[in-house]
């Protein structure tokens, strides 16, 4: 008997849970965000958009460089530049939203971006960014809280991959994502990573 009332109070702690836990996921993917936005702009002052003249096959292997800088210090244990993997994946996130704004100004030919205007594009498509992560992160429940930072460093060289094959074939794909998913996937493991090296 005991147990028919005690069922639904354990159901009920489990949803206050998995709230809380969704709660501090956002307000941490916050503050990660505002960490690399603060970098991306610094270093906007200081070079223009310079990245403008990027192709989107430049801007994967950049942060495939950095992806592999990632595993390698995971592999070996150690490091020769005194630049931790924290900066890496900062790095990812930026060169990821660069993808993406360079994604939705293909048509555009200027190369110049006025630090308010480059200041919203950056917002624009974080926002678009996280609410696809809390979308999957309602469905899976915060499963990656159970992940290995390095598991994230493979899953964001499989999104390269990934990437290049959607690239030999102009972009068209028949059931995958395209380039912009995968861009945001990368944000997104990059965040979890951070997040995990946080704490």
């Amino acid at each position: 008997m005991l147990e028919i009332w005690l069922a639904p109070l354990f159901l009920c702690a489990l949803q206050i849970n998995s709230t809380i836990l969704i709660n501090q996921t956002s307000v941490q993917y916050d503050s990660i965000i505002d960490q690399c936005r603060h970098i991306f702009l610094s270093k906007s002052k200081d070079y223009g958009t310079s990245w403008r003249v990027m192709r989107l096959s430049s801007i994967a292997d950049q942060i495939f460089i950095k992806a592999q800088r990632i595993r390698t210090i995971e592999e070996k244990g150690n490091m020769k530049v005194d630049e931790g993997i924290e900066s890496e994946f900062k790095g990812i996130i930026n060169y990821c939203v660069i993808g993406l704004i360079q994604l939705e100004l293909k048509k555009e030919t200027k190369l110049d971006i006025a630090i308010n205007e480059l200041t919203e594009l950056y917002n624009k498509h974080i926002v678009e960014t996280k609410a696809l992560m809390m979308q999957k992160n309602h469905d899976y429940g915060e499963a990656w809280r159970s992940m290995l930072v390095s598991t994230f460093t493979d899953m964001i060289l499989m999104r390269l991959l990934r990437i290049r094959q959607i690239q030999q074939t102009d972009g068209v794909t028949i059931m995958s994502e395209g380039v912009e998913a995968n861009l945001q996937d990368m944000i997104n493991y990059s965040v979890f990573a951070l997040i995990h090296l946080s704490q």
